[in-house]
């Protein structure tokens, strides 16, 4: 997302930048890029980032979904792959929800199916403890588990990160209850992590596209000057804007509500959808304004259409997310629908 994605601009910009220069730097001293870097986390946990939505008297930084989106955008546009959503937003999070301490140790967590397995675990190879769920009936257990307790079967998405096989025998866990709606509510935590992340891609696309269009000339002229090469980049602008509007209204929603607006699940479900739709017109168009100059490992710009299409996948895929907003919209019927979009 660029700039802010808090609409009353209440980002403290000096955040803003301060986050741009750790991964700059980083970027800088690691051309290639590195997945979970050990030194970069310590790095980030010294200046209060691995934490930053923890409550101060725990250790956190005290931040909230607005700071931490903006820290998850910075990385993006940097292309730096690091596990701070799934450690602060999501594992950390349901610790404190279940008044467990937790600290920069890192975490992730996963919900483990029927077999006592959970698949495309982000992180779980990676990481030092993991937050496990399973059902008991109709309500939910919780624990903390080493990593190194657990048969981790190692995985990777479409940009390198993590996505793993996670197994566990529930009978030998030491469990806590967990309320189903504060499961329900790391779905769409999780899911919206996923929509913000492809949102920054996307911006980064948009300006990689701008940058070369407007440098690059052909024929004695930039590429911008081309009207073909104009209507790609408009359509990659459009779908990359719509994608931001459908997620900061999500967002917004979920910030002011406290993750409990009725019409919450309708509106995360829209962000998803509209992200990952705008994920095929934007990859496509950005590697047509690009050439063949896009395919290469060298240029960045693979580093941002890949990471849109592996993020838009995850957590629910673009089909299972179009087909919540229809179902949304068809029990709303045609005196509801207003409702639901607006809350």
């Amino acid at each position: 997302m660029t700039g802010t994605v808090d609409p009353t601009g209440a980002v403290d910009p000096d955040l803003v930048e301060m986050m741009d220069a750790v991964f700059a730097h980083y970027r800088d001293i690691h051309p290639g890029g590195v997945v979970g870097d050990a030194a970069l986390w310590r790095r980030l946990d010294d200046l209060g980032l691995v934490r930053l939505t923890g409550p101060e008297e725990s250790g956190g930084s005290g931040a909230g979904w607005y700071e931490a989106a903006e820290l998850l955008a910075a990385a993006v546009r940097y292309a730096v792959r690091i596990p701070l959503a799934e450690h602060d937003l999501l594992a950390c999070w349901l610790l404190q929800a279940n008044q467990m301490p937790a600290d920069s140790a890192v975490r992730t967590v996963c919900l483990l199916d029927d077999r006592g397995v959970a698949d495309d675990v982000p992180w779980a190879s990676g990481a030092d403890r993991i937050v496990v769920v399973w059902r008991t009936g109709s309500d939910y257990q919780l624990a903390e588990v080493a990593a190194e307790s657990l048969v981790i079967t190692a995985g990777t998405n479409l940009i390198g990160e993590p996505r793993d096989s996670v197994s566990a025998d529930p009978a030998v866990l030491r469990g806590v209850p967990v309320a189903a709606p504060v499961v329900a509510t790391l779905a769409r935590r999780s899911a919206l992590v996923r929509s913000i992340q492809v949102c920054a891609a996307l911006d980064r696309i948009v300006q990689l596209s701008v940058e070369h269009a407007t440098s690059r000339v052909q024929f004695g002229r930039p590429l911008s000057k081309f009207q073909a090469i104009q209507h790609l980049v408009a359509d990659i602008a459009a779908e990359a804007a719509l994608a931001r509007a459908a997620t900061e209204a999500a967002l917004t929603a979920a910030v002011r509500s406290d993750w409990s607006a009725p019409n919450l699940d309708f509106l995360v479900a829209v962000a998803r959808s509209c992200a990952g739709q705008a994920c095929s017109v934007v990859v496509r168009n950005a590697h047509q304004v690009h050439g063949a100059m896009g395919t290469t490992r060298e240029h960045r710009l693979h580093e941002y259409t890949r990471a849109a299409l592996a993020w838009r996948s995850e957590f629910g895929s673009v089909h299972y997310w179009d087909e919540q907003v229809t179902r949304g919209a068809l029990e709303a019927a045609s005196g509801g629908l207003w409702s639901l979009i607006t809350g």
